[in-house]
């Protein structure tokens, strides 16, 4: 599965510096942008006769700094300001003049200037013909900058504007976004872990047309999907009857209808998760017989008899081995604090997330949510009512400090 894209709001300072590769920064800032990131480009002047101002500030829906003063307004460009800002720095193409003068520590400009002020990860992707590339000095040059904590996006092999065939030509754009996010999914705390979730209600037939089910929308499942995503997992999101999408690089969508078909789809999967999130509101019983055709209207009551449907939870809690950690739902109306516990307990869980009907703005077909969490220890946290995105954000915040 592919690795998640990071780059939603996301802060990225482009420097531009004078090689024929940057006609590849226009592509660059298109996708930062389609990806949500904010982006703010300084270019060298030097550069300015490779890729024209104009173009670069439309893409990035940002003025293009050039020189420490603004030569039509005055204004002063504060390089310090810029380092701050930036969540990481990007420099490409970096080409040899610069990556000489990063290394010694020169500041003959704003793009420079505001390299040494970076507080950010900084990433450099060269550019330069074959020779140059492959000088002793320019190696030196790369190894000191990555000695002093930038990330090198390598060069790749290829035609060269002199004719030669070989290193030194810049990373295409796609590469150099697939090597930021590849490295800024290295640390998120739930990288390589694989999470289960249910989200949704069932729906149990009682003829062709007509079913059981309950008011669930599956908000507050898929936002869990999506914040476990967020934080680097692999999710396999199991996802009963719902109008709302989820679409993310590292969610997997099971779509089903019934009881049944979701115990089949977790029975699938949960050997293989190291967290189970289920927050699905599944029936808890379902007709004994689905008329085959639709049940007429009559002058008669209609008795429909129900059985128990497989409570996928305690089954779950059942086969967990000690590696696997269980969160659980309690939608309670009463003796709140007590019933989650109990359930707590009776179904092996690790840890349960208690919300109650009589909080108003909780519970089912709503955007917001007000919920305790209790865990094994009974240790009780009690949040404020808030969106199911920032709801989903405390919970999995608790499963990572509690499933560590």
């Amino acid at each position: 599965m592919a690795q998640i894209i990071m780059l939603k709001g996301k802060k990225v300072l482009l420097g531009v510096t004078a090689s024929i590769a940057a006609y590849k920064t226009a592509e660059l800032v298109r996708l930062f942008i389609k990806e949500g990131a904010l982006v703010r480009v300084i270019q060298t002047e030097a550069s300015l006769d490779f890729v024209a101002r104009l173009t670069l500030a439309t893409l990035s829906d940002n003025p293009v700094l050039t020189k420490m003063v603004d030569p039509d307004s005055g204004e002063w460009s504060n390089h310090v300001e810029l380092g701050l800002w930036a969540d990481f720095m990007v420099i490409a193409p970096l080409s040899a003049n610069t990556m000489a003068k990063m290394k010694s520590g020169e500041c003959d400009n704003l793009l420079l200037a505001t390299y040494l002020s970076a507080k950010c990860p900084v990433y450099f992707a060269p550019a330069m013909d074959l020779d140059m590339y492959k000088h002793p000095s320019t190696k030196l040059n790369i190894s000191s900058l990555q000695e002093f904590g930038n990330i090198l996006i390598p060069s790749g092999i290829g035609e060269l504007a002199s004719g030669l065939v070989g290193e030194g030509r810049m990373a295409e754009p796609f590469e150099i976004i697939d090597s930021i996010t590849n490295e800024l999914n290295k640390n998120l705390p739930l990288t390589n872990k694989k999470v289960l979730v249910t989200a949704g209600p069932t729906h149990e037939s009682i003829d062709p047309v007509r079913f059981i089910a309950n008011s669930s929308s599956g908000k507050m499942g898929i936002a869990l999907a999506i914040e476990a995503a967020n934080n680097g997992a692999l999710v396999n999101l199991i996802l009963g009857p719902t109008h709302l999408k989820c679409k993310h690089a590292n969610i997997t969508v099971y779509k089903v209808i019934t009881a049944s078909q979701m115990l089949d789809q977790v029975n699938s999967h949960f050997s293989e998760a190291d967290i189970g999130i289920f927050a699905a509101a599944v029936a808890d019983y379902k007709p004994i017989i689905i008329a085959e055709n639709k049940i007429k209207k009559s002058n008669r009551n209609l008795n429909i008899c129900l059985e128990k449907t497989v409570d996928i939870l305690a089954e779950m809690g059942k086969k967990k081995n000690q590696k696997q950690f269980i969160v659980g739902f309690a939608l309670e109306t009463n003796n709140e604090f007590e019933n989650a516990q109990d359930k707590l307990k009776r179904k092996n869980l690790d840890m349960i997330v208690l919300n109650s009907l009589n909080n108003k703005g909780a519970g089912f077909q709503h955007n917001t949510n007000k919920i305790s969490i209790i865990d094994k220890a009974n240790n009780i946290s009690n949040f404020k009512l808030k969106d199911k995105s920032e709801v989903a954000k405390d919970i999995i915040v608790k499963i990572i400090e509690l499933s560590e």
